[in-house]
């Protein structure tokens, strides 16, 4: 209780000192600080943050009420340097005598550095917003241009300053937007009849609509939409700007009538000026050069070739086959022009990761004397051949207790002369662990190695022909994956090796597809006499049940050399002890003592020992949508959906029936010895991000997940279950460490076959780069139609949907431009492990809090 007053007490006097800082210290004499912003609506106030950043002046940013950053501004020096020097020379002997003690350059030095300091002072903080009267006049101006753009023509605007006593002004806006304007009609006006048979036989996806109400944005859409439509069928020389509309809205009842008006092209002849129409034009020819670079501007192609209409050039020697090079271009000889062509084979080629930037640019064909045939150059400047890089870290974990980490990857472009990339990559890792098996005395006691091969061709690698079904516009891509990674001394000393084949591409830049014809995995554990030194859990729970039903002599205790251990500090041996214990439980000569809740338990530890340690092989495929309309980095204002399904061992399940293979004991098949894998799998996740302007951002993201096993399995590999927890996930939990269900997180990995979680974060700015976040986080995973009958664990009704987690917390995140450091602070908001009475609100404690450090956002 003590401590709690004294927390309080503590927030109190820093929120008292907060409030009491004189925010207007830095506002000069006869000037106001910019208190606040007020917007009427036919004199109602309105919040509306669209209105809000319309305004040219907005107040000091403020958290929790407080003008933190102008607080810290205010905390500088107006002149630093005078200040110094007025205090060095205020007294006639101070200079000389810190001269004497340091020494003149050191004393200039320090000034300098006192000068530094205040001068990042006041680049973390933010000056005072004083009100400027023009600016307020200009954002009533700017309001009443909104409010006409949307329809509202007969609109005022008006503005008046509120000045108070105190230095601090309030800024108020009027608007009466009156009655607004309706489209009523739109009627074109095109010189050219070329360009208006194709307006005309498209005039169904105009942006303006009849009844409507009026907004420029709809006009400038519908003007954006006639030139992409002109420059897509053949209009080579139609710009944006040839657009032109007209209205009448005079006597008309609050309606627009419409005109949108095309005239021919103006051609300059010497010094007049004349109007010529559009014409349709087509592709003539293709020159493709593959080794183009400045140097070589000038010169004469020396290596040529043709394929399928394209000419091919090289000023050295043709390195690529031309397939290949046909097959990421779009523009077509005998097509009419396209600009999205263009685009798309700027796209493709890039794709390619084998050339820089093309330069992709057009010239009228002189051979044609009509003037409507177009010669397209293709200028492609080449990688190199080889790249390299090299990577170094340190690190930490809860495995080890300090590693080093080190790997490298070589590129090889254009393998076979088609394009193709070839990446070979390897990483290892040394590191120091106390949980070593094996490890002897040595500081680097445990190791990691691991080495990928990647070969990638920039098409659909079939039998037959796929270009009907998959174009070459969607950028094919066939990868194929092969990988391996050994562990040391860690674990289960597991050896992982991988091969995937899949083919990938994009109908469009939003949308992404992928399909995994074969994705194998194998698992090899070399040390599973190691399981009860990894899950300590499992073997504690094993061991209380033997200190209840086995005599301290027994020989599945440790036996010390002094003497027979006590019944309280008996200890099963590993392995031997512990299995023999387990074997002997589930058998038929069972200790009589053993309770039914004792021998489930068991069961349960031996169920999950068997699958942990248990050698796995997967055979899977898959196919993954992603839907994506982000536009670039910075663009805070989107959605991402993506959605998986996959199947594991039906391939191989139906081979051991048509071969007619033995099952093993457990009745299930193998493959070269181990029992292979076999269920659905599918994924749903969605994530949605809102833009409130000014660095204020409200993200949102759900994740479903469900894995059935049948068939030769009655579980899911530990590599492809669900998990809850951790930094990206529910960061009220440490991950591995929520679930399954009520369960209360018995095990050091726990994991499940069903998931489900929803995020909700707050984002805002509070100090320059340093940003911050309030966020909820719910979810939770269970069992289901697997192997596991704990009742806790298990999703069997949609009553187990109450056994959601929630965990709730705030965040920091520094924003280095190119990468975001996170701090993420969660607390068990409600905690389905604990009693029912229990549940809500009793891990509100920083002692209790996690902690959560990562790199960029979550979501």
């Amino acid at each position: 209780m003590k401590d709690f007053l004294t927390k309080i007490l503590f927030i109190t006097l820093i929120t008292t000192f907060l409030f009491s800082c004189n925010a207007v210290k830095r506002v000069p004499e006869d000037e106001y600080l910019l208190e606040k912003n007020l917007i009427f609506i036919d004199s109602v106030k309105t919040n509306a943050i669209k209105l809000e950043n319309l305004l040219y002046q907005e107040p000091n940013a403020r958290l929790a009420g407080i003008p933190l950053r102008l607080h810290v501004y205010n905390l500088a020096s107006v002149d630093r340097d005078s200040l110094y020097r007025d205090w060095l020379h205020r007294k006639p002997n101070r200079k000389k005598r810190m001269i004497n003690l340091l020494s003149k350059k050191q004393i200039d030095r320090l000034g300098a550095g006192l000068s530094t300091i205040n001068q990042w002072i006041k680049s973390s903080g933010e000056p005072p917003v004083i009100v400027d009267e023009s600016k307020a006049r200009r954002s009533a101006k700017k309001l009443q241009a909104y409010y006409w753009n949307h329809g509202w023509f007969n609109v005022k605007t008006d503005y008046k300053i509120d000045k108070r006593d105190d230095k601090t002004a309030i800024v108020n806006y009027f608007v009466t937007p009156k009655a607004p304007y309706f489209i009523d009609s739109l009627k074109t006006k095109i010189t050219s009849n070329v360009a208006d048979s194709i307006y005309k036989a498209n005039a169904a996806n105009s942006t303006i609509i009849t009844g409507k109400q009026y907004k420029t944005l709809d006009l400038e859409s519908e003007r954006e939409r006639v030139t992409s439509l002109f420059r897509n069928s053949g209009l080579y020389h139609f710009e944006k700007e040839f657009i032109k509309f007209d209205a009448d809205t005079v006597g008309t009842n609050h309606k627009v009538n419409l005109n949108l008006l095309i005239k021919n092209r103006p051609v300059s002849y010497g010094d007049s000026t004349a109007r010529v129409p559009f014409k349709v034009h087509k592709i003539s020819r293709v020159n493709v050069f593959t080794d183009y670079s400045y140097e070589n501007r000038n010169k004469t192609p020396k290596d040529s070739t043709s394929y399928n209409g394209y000419k091919i050039y090289a000023y050295d020697e043709i390195k690529y086959t031309r397939k290949a090079i046909a097959n990421s271009i779009l523009i077509t000889p005998g097509e009419i022009f396209k600009e999205s062509d263009r685009t798309i084979t700027n796209n493709q080629i890039n794709n390619l990761r084998t050339f820089k930037y093309p330069n992709i640019t057009y010239d009228i064909d002189k051979n044609d004397i009509t003037g409507k045939s177009l010669i397209a150059n293709i200028r492609l400047t080449p990688k190199k051949k080889y790249s390299f890089n090299a990577q170094f870290d340190v690190s930490t974990s809860q495995i080890q207790a300090f590693g080093i980490g080190f790997g490298g990857s070589l590129l090889i472009r254009n393998v076979f002369g088609g394009a193709e990339i070839l990446e070979i990559s390897a990483r290892g890792s040394i590191g120091s662990s106390s949980d070593a098996v094996d490890g002897g005395e040595r500081f680097f006691n445990i190791s990691e190695v691991g080495t990928d091969v990647r070969l990638s061709f920039p098409k659909i690698v079939f039998p037959i022909r796929t270009n009907k079904i998959i174009p070459k516009r969607m950028s094919p891509t066939t990868n194929l994956i092969f990988g391996i990674n050994v562990q040391q001394n860690i674990g289960l000393d597991r050896q992982n090796a991988t091969g995937v084949f899949n083919y990938q591409w994009r109908p469009n830049k939003k949308i992404s597809n992928q399909i995994d014809i074969v994705n194998v995995q194998y698992v090899r554990n070399l040390n599973t006499n190691n399981y009860f030194n990894i899950y300590n859990t499992s073997f504690t729970e094993l061991n209380t049940i033997a200190q209840d039903v086995l005599e301290p002599s027994s020989s599945f205790f440790f036996q010390p050399e002094d003497g027979a251990p006590t019944i309280d500090n008996a200890v099963l041996t590993i392995p031997t002890g512990a299995e023999g214990f387990i074997q002997e439980s589930l058998g038929p000569d069972r200790d009589a003592d053993l309770t039914a809740t004792q021998l489930q338990e068991i069961r349960n530890i031996d169920e999950r020992k068997t699958r942990l340690t248990e050698d796995n092989l997967i055979f899977a495929s898959s196919y993954t949508f992603t839907k994506n309309n982000k536009e670039n980095l910075s663009d805070e204002d989107y959605s991402r959906f993506r959605v998986k399904f996959e199947f594991a061992g039906n391939v191989l399940n139906a081979i051991s029936n048509i071969a007619e293979l033995q099952e093993n004991s457990r009745d299930r098949f193998e493959i070269f010895g181990v029992e292979f894998s076999q269920y659905a799998k599918t994924e749903l996740d969605y994530i949605k991000h809102w833009d409130l302007g000014r660095k204020n951002i409200v993200a949102f993201r759900y994740f479903g997940g469900v894995a059935i096993p049948y068939g030769n399995a009655n579980s899911i590999p530990f590599a492809r279950s669900f998990f809850g927890g951790g930094p990206n996930d529910n960061r009220a939990w440490l991950a591995y460490d929520l679930g399954p269900g009520s369960t209360r997180s018995r095990n050091e990995f726990n994991e499940a076959n069903l998931k489900l979680a929803a995020n909700l974060e707050y984002r805002y700015n509070i100090l320059g780069a340093l940003n911050g976040a309030f966020f909820i986080d719910a979810g939770n995973i269970w069992n289901v139609l697997d192997n596991v009958e704990d009742e806790d664990a298990v999703f069997s009704r949609l009553d187990d949907l109450q056994e959601i987690a929630v965990g709730s917390g705030f965040g920091l995140r520094y924003d280095f431009d190119f990468f975001v450091i996170r701090l993420d602070i969660g607390f068990k908001t409600f905690n389905p492990a604990n009693d029912e009475d229990q549940r809500w609100f009793k891990g509100y404690r920083f002692s209790e809090a996690v902690y959560n450090f990562g790199i960029n956002y979550p979501f």
